[in-house]
C-alpha cells in the first residue's frame, strides 16, 4: 500500500476530488455556515464535480469567522453537528486580532493524528525517539496534536507545561531527549537560558527540532542561528488552529514546506483579485496568498479558506520524490503584517532575516508610527550583556546600513539594557503598530 505522503500527482487530485465531494455531502444541510454562505452567494456545492469547479465557490475570511462567532456564541455556527458532539475546544493565539475559538469532534481529532503521522514520518521520526514539548499546553492548539500524535505512534513523549526554561532544560537533559517541538522564538530564548546556565545545547542529546507558530524556521539567518545553537536539525512546519496542521519540511530540501495535499487543497490567489494564480508553463513557480480547503475536519471544515499567508510554490521536482505542492521558503510573510516605507512593501520576518544575523542581538522590538504623514520604524535592540559601549554603537550602526541596502529605507535603530525586552515562550511578539 502506497504512503499518503508517497501518492503521485493524479493520486493526489483523485483523492482530493472524492474527499471534497464527500464533504460537501456530510456538511449541507447540517452545517448552518456553509449552507448559508452559499445560499447568500447563489451557488450550489453539490454541482461541485472537480477541483477545476472549486473557484466557483467563494472565498472564506478570518474577519468572517469572527463576525460569525461574535453573532453566534460562543463557537459560532461552522459546526456540522450538535455541540455535545464535539471532544475538544482549542482557540487561536489572538496575535492578529481577537482569538478564535474551535471545537473538533473525536473524527476531527483523529483526522489531525494523521496528519501528524505524516510530518512525523516526512522528517524521520524514529521509535527510538523521545520527543520534549516545552509548551504552555493552554487553550492555544499549539503542539497538542503534535503531543497526541507522537504518543500515538509509542514514543516517549515529554510535556513541559507549567515549567520554568530553567526547568525545561533540565527535562530535556536528564531524559536526553532527541527532538524538540516549540517555536523559533522559543528555541532561541531557550538556547540564551542554556548559556547563562553553562549548559552546551551543542554537545546535548537533541538531534532535531520541529518548529512552528512564526515564519523564522524558514528564514535561513533564524535557522542557521538555532542550528548552531543547539548542534541539531531543525524542520519547520505550518498549520493554524482553525485550518490544521498541514505543511512541514522534508529531510532533503531544507527551508521549504510540503503541504499535505492528501488532507487539504491549496490554491495560491492574487491577493487584490482573489482569482487563482496560474503558472504559462510547467516550470515557473507562483506567488501569492495561500488559500486552504481543509478535507477530514468534518465537525469544522473551512472551504477555500484565505490564510493571509504568502507563498511562492516551486514546481521543480523534489529530492525527496515527493509530488505534493512545495513552498520556497516557507511561508514569505502575512499580507496583514506588511507596512510601506518610503515606497518599499516591508514584512517583519525581512527585518528579522536581518537582525538574527548578528549573533550579539539577544532580542529586539520594532515599532511602526506615522510621524509627519509617513510611516516611521524604529527598532530597539538589546545586544548581549557583555557587549562594550564602542562595539553596541558600531552594532547599531551596522544594523542600520544592513537595513538601508537591502530593504532600500532608513530605519531608526536604538540599542537598549541587557534584559531590557521581553522574552516569549510561544509567539514573539515583537511588531508593533502604535499609529
Amino acid at each position: 500500500m502506497t504512503l499518503l505522503d508517497r501518492f503521485r500527482r493524479s493520486e493526489i487530485e483523485d483523492l482530493q476530488t472524492k474527499r471534497l465531494r464527500d464533504l460537501f455531502a456530510q456538511i449541507i444541510p447540517s452545517n448552518k455556515f456553509w449552507t448559508q454562505k452559499y445560499n447568500a452567494a447563489g451557488v450550489d456545492p453539490m454541482a461541485i464535480q472537480g477541483l477545476e469547479d472549486l473557484p466557483a465557490l467563494p472565498l472564506t475570511s478570518k474577519s468572517e469567522l469572527g463576525d460569525d462567532q461574535d453573532q453566534h456564541p460562543p463557537y459560532g455556527s461552522n459546526l456540522t453537528y450538535p455541540v455535545a458532539d464535539f471532544s475538544r475546544m482549542h482557540q487561536t493565539s489572538g496575535t492578529t486580532g481577537s482569538p478564535m475559538r474551535w471545537l473538533d469532534t473525536p473524527g476531527s481529532w483523529d483526522w489531525f493524528m494523521q496528519c501528524w503521522d505524516q510530518i512525523y514520518r516526512i522528517i524521520g521520526l524514529q521509535s527510538n525517539d523521545r520527543v520534549c514539548f516545552p509548551f504552555s499546553f493552554g487553550p492555544f492548539i499549539g503542539f497538542w496534536a503534535a503531543f497526541e500524535g507522537a504518543t500515538r505512534l509509542g514514543n516517549l513523549c515529554l510535556a513541559g507545561g507549567g515549567m520554568t526554561s530553567e526547568a525545561r532544560l533540565k527535562l530535556i537533559n536528564d531524559n536526553q531527549a532527541t527532538v524538540v517541538c516549540c517555536t523559533p522564538t522559543y528555541a532561541l530564548r531557550l538556547a540564551e537560558v542554556a548559556k547563562s546556565e553553562g549548559i552546551d545545547l551543542a554537545s546535548g542529546s537533541v538531534r532535531a527540532l520541529v518548529v512552528a507558530g512564526e515564519p523564522g524556521g524558514s528564514i535561513p539567518a533564524i535557522r542557521e542561528r538555532i542550528e548552531s545553537e543547539w548542534g541539531a536539525r531543525l524542520f519547520d512546519h505550518w498549520g493554524m488552529t482553525e485550518i490544521g496542521s498541514l505543511a512541514v519540511e522534508c529531510i532533503e530540501s531544507p527551508g521549504n514546506l510540503h503541504i499535505l495535499e492528501t488532507e487539504c487543497i491549496p490554491e495560491i490567489i492574487d491577493q487584490q483579485s482573489g482569482n487563482r494564480v496560474e503558472a504559462s508553463r510547467e516550470d515557473q513557480s507562483i506567488q501569492g496568498e495561500l488559500v486552504i480547503t481543509n478535507l477530514g475536519r468534518v465537525g469544522s471544515p473551512l472551504i477555500r479558506y484565505r490564510t493571509g499567508d504568502l507563498v511562492e510554490a516551486d514546481p521543480s521536482p523534489c529530492a525527496c520524490g515527493r509530488e505534493s505542492i512545495r513552498l520556497k521558503g516557507g511561508i514569505l510573510g502575512r499580507s496583514d503584517d506588511m507596512v510601506t516605507i518610503r515606497g518599499n512593501n516591508v514584512f517583519p520576518s525581512s527585518l528579522e532575516a536581518i537582525l538574527r544575523e548578528f549573533d550579539v542581538i539577544d532580542e529586539y522590538r520594532i515599532e511602526v508610527r506615522t510621524v509627519r504623514s509617513m510611516q516611521h520604524m524604529k527598532i530597539e535592540i538589546e545586544p548581549v550583556a557583555s557587549t562594550g559601549l564602542d562595539a553596541i554603537e558600531e552594532l547599531v550602526s551596522l544594523v542600520e546600513r544592513a537595513i538601508k541596502d537591502r530593504l532600500n529605507f532608513q530605519a531608526e535603530v536604538v540599542a537598549v539594557g541587557s534584559g531590557t525586552l521581553p522574552r516569549f515562550e510561544l509567539k514573539g511578539r515583537r511588531f508593533f503598530r502604535l499609529s
